[in-house]
């Protein structure tokens, strides 16, 4: 089954990124201050290197609480293995990726650059709006 409606109908385009050499600490406020529960990190050359969640900054905390210091940077803590989809994929394609991964959102990549980033959230509009 498929709508016709693509990742990139109702990706986020305009997005909030991190510099695997960014602290921590100063990482973990930019999710905090955005409201976001992560982001894509991208090196100087805007490739995609990893994504930090705020689940990787709760663990930076606990560490930091045992040490009784912030350290290290984004690059020490994000996830580096990222599941991403590509902009072209069929919005049903995406459901059901979201439904076989835990993930809040993937990063969606088109000729191998980052373009945006589509949510649970967005994908639940875009459902509702072809289907509710």
């Amino acid at each position: 089954m498929t709508t016709g409606q693509r990742v990139a109908d109702y990706m986020v385009v305009d997005l909030i990124t991190l510099s695997p050499e960014t602290e921590i600490n100063r990482a973990m406020h930019v999710l905090l201050d955005h409201r976001i529960s992560g982001a894509p990190v991208v090196d100087k050359n805007g490739d995609l290197v990893g994504v930090l969640s705020k689940k990787d900054c709760l663990k930076a905390a606990l560490e930091a609480s045992y040490y009784r210091e912030w350290g290290g940077t984004v690059a020490q803590h994000m996830s580096k293995d990222v599941e991403t989809l590509d902009a072209g994929t069929d919005i049903v394609a995406a459901t059901k990726a979201f439904l076989n991964n835990t993930y809040r959102r993937f990063p969606v990549i088109e000729e191998g650059q980052l373009v945006g980033q589509i949510s649970r959230a967005d994908v639940l509009r875009a459902m509702s709006e072809n289907w509710g």
